[in-house]
């Protein structure tokens, strides 16, 4: 089974990030084809991002043949809707995974984000996705995504701080990491809190490995029609 994991940003280091975490999850038979986008925004933080990005994001997965699914590494699941339109294999975005696997496995959770622009996005695809009702709150900690590269204490920090409020204040039983670019914290993450943190990095390779074996792909009857 091969699997392509797309950024639709442009920064290499986070690519480099998340194809590590998708490696380190998925079975030993898949291979785990990593890429960004070439032409957009080195970020993505809030609507002119997500739709700055949706061209150059198309454009990378033409290059990309005989895959058998495909990951997007952005948490607002940019272009989703797009790639599933344009290619016949399923198409997971990692907020839509992470979301679908924290619902299944607590009553209630909070996501924790970077920029508070980016919170808006998330709720609408909350609403979208018919899990409102399970997150509790999205939390924003105001880290712009290119800092969660530099590895600095403070920016962790900030996280812990807010999954800590997370639990205590909105009851959560679970956190979801709102940013691919935290996507090697969740281990970490977990163990420290003693509850599940979810990165929807992990979750959506899963999910992908799942569709495959199980011979599921987009249905193409109706909105996801090829054009």
């Amino acid at each position: 089974m091969k699997i392509l994991i797309v950024n639709p940003n442009t920064t290499a280091s986070m690519t480099a990030k998340i194809a590590a975490v998708a490696r380190v999850t998925a079975r030993a038979d898949t291979e785990i084809v990593a890429a960004n986008s070439k032409n957009g925004p080195p970020s993505i933080q809030g609507f002119l991002d997500v739709a700055t990005c949706v061209p150059g994001l198309l454009t990378e997965v033409k290059q990309h043949s005989d895959i058998d699914a495909i990951v997007i590494a952005c948490f607002d699941d940019t272009g989703l809707d797009a790639l599933r339109c344009m290619v016949p294999v399923p198409v997971l975005g990692i907020g839509e995974a992470a979301y679908h696997a924290a619902s299944m496995i607590a009553t209630k959770f909070s996501v924790i984000t970077t920029l508070a622009r980016s919170v808006p996005g998330l709720e609408n695809n909350l609403m979208r996705y018919g899990l409102s009702q399970k997150c509790v709150r999205v939390r924003a900690t105001d880290i712009p995504v290119l800092k969660l590269e530099e590895g600095n204490p403070a920016t962790l920090s900030r996280i812990r701080d807010e999954i800590r409020s997370a639990i205590v204040e909105d009851r959560a039983e679970a956190i979801v990491l709102g940013c691919a670019g935290m996507a090697d914290l969740m281990a970490q993450l977990s163990d420290e809190f003693g509850v599940p943190v979810i990165d929807g990095v992990a979750a959506g390779i899963a999910f992908a490995e799942a569709l495959v074996n199980t011979g599921l792909s987009t249905s193409k009857i109706g909105a996801y029609a090829a054009g």
